[in-house]
């Protein structure tokens, strides 16, 4: 670690520090998905993923009885329902993928300002 570095971490207060340390640069997705289930958001963010869970299930089983139908009527009920399904699937995804992203660019958010700190103290 420079001294520049350890001159930002000193400088945090401990909640800040407890945060940046949460957001480890070596995280990965399933982490990233954990820390998105925190904060004031974190209920919905697990309720989604429940959601995203059933949807896939469903969707499984919608396709299943698309591939596997008897008549061409109930092939494009059962396809139709796959894909609205799919639709719905990924607009959750991206929904839950934007938030794991926002939590990546607060971090840095966060280092920026403690960095601007630092260089308005040292002007001063």
């Amino acid at each position: 670690m420079t001294n520049h570095d350890e001159r930002i971490t000193s400088a945090l207060d401990h909640d800040d520090h407890a945060f940046l340390a949460s957001l480890d640069t070596d995280r990965g997705m399933f982490q990233q998905i954990g820390d998105s289930w925190k904060g004031p958001l974190g209920g919905w963010a697990k309720f989604s993923f429940v959601i995203a869970i059933l949807i896939g299930i469903s969707l499984a089983y919608s396709f299943f009885r698309a591939i596997t139908a008897p008549g061409g009527d109930a092939m494009i009920g059962w396809g139709l329902t796959s894909v609205a399904l799919l639709i719905m699937q990924g607009f959750l995804k991206e929904w839950m993928f934007a938030r794991m992203n926002m939590l990546t660019l607060l971090g840095e958010v966060k280092r920026l300002q403690v960095q601007v700190a630092l260089l308005s103290e040292k002007q001063g």
